[in-house]
């Protein structure tokens, strides 16, 4: 399920390491041959097994240790959970709390276990069945919650986004946090990441289906 993540990462040009579930999870999209929107999704496959507990302990230090094989080091974490059983919400604390520049999104109903994230992107409905947790003090400036067509919220700040004609936007929060983390890493400026993933995200959905982009795209356009 992560696997579009991986795809948008490489495709801004950043070197990734892949941690996913060994069992194949199929989503089949179907699409209206008229308007060319999805009417349904259905996933198949659609549980896999927890992430082995040797491989998670070698997730610290903004690194990670194989259990045969070197270490490598990480610029940033990011961890896209869609709830199919490959992260429990321990594993996810246990990133979070051994590791800095840790960026989640999770379908998971948040609590204590997320507060040592560095950045959580969630959408506004998540956002309002969360927010009695997420009012608590030191939420504010971890959150980043993604408006669709409004574009996003950043501690009661709105960034807005360009009006584009829609094609397709299955996929554009992948895309989102791919570029979130590209431009945070260059500039460590959470608003001129988000200003960049929503330059991002905007290219993508005027795409059909699920694609990318490329730096080229985006310095040319």
């Amino acid at each position: 399920m992560s696997k579009n993540v991986v795809n948008n990462v490489e495709s801004l040009e950043m070197t990734v390491y892949s941690l996913t579930n060994e069992t194949s999870i199929v989503k089949k999209r179907y699409v209206d041959s008229r308007s060319n929107q999805m009417v349904l999704r259905v996933d198949e496959h659609d549980y896999c097994d927890r992430i082995d507990k040797k491989i998670l302990s070698g997730i610290v230090d903004n690194s990670f240790t194989p259990i045969f094989g070197h270490k490598t080091k990480l610029d940033a974490i990011i961890i896209s959970d869609y709830c199919k059983g490959f992260l429990e919400e321990e594993d996810i604390q246990f990133i979070c709390e051994n590791n800095n520049n840790v960026f989640v999104d999770t379908k998971k109903k948040l609590g204590k276990w997320i507060q040592c994230a560095d950045f959580i992107k969630i959408n506004e409905l998540e956002y309002q069945k969360n927010h009695e947790l997420l009012s608590e003090e030191g939420f504010d400036d971890k959150l980043i919650v993604t408006l669709g067509g409004n574009g996003c919220r950043y501690k009661d700040k709105v960034f807005s986004v360009e009006e584009v004609p829609v094609k397709d936007v299955s996929g554009a929060g992948d895309t989102f946090i791919a570029g979130l983390v590209k431009e945070y890493l260059e500039t460590n400026n959470i608003e001129s990441a988000i200003q960049f993933a929503q330059k991002c995200t905007t290219r993508v959905v005027q795409k059909h289906g699920v694609e990318m982009v490329t730096l080229e795209e985006l310095q040319n356009g």
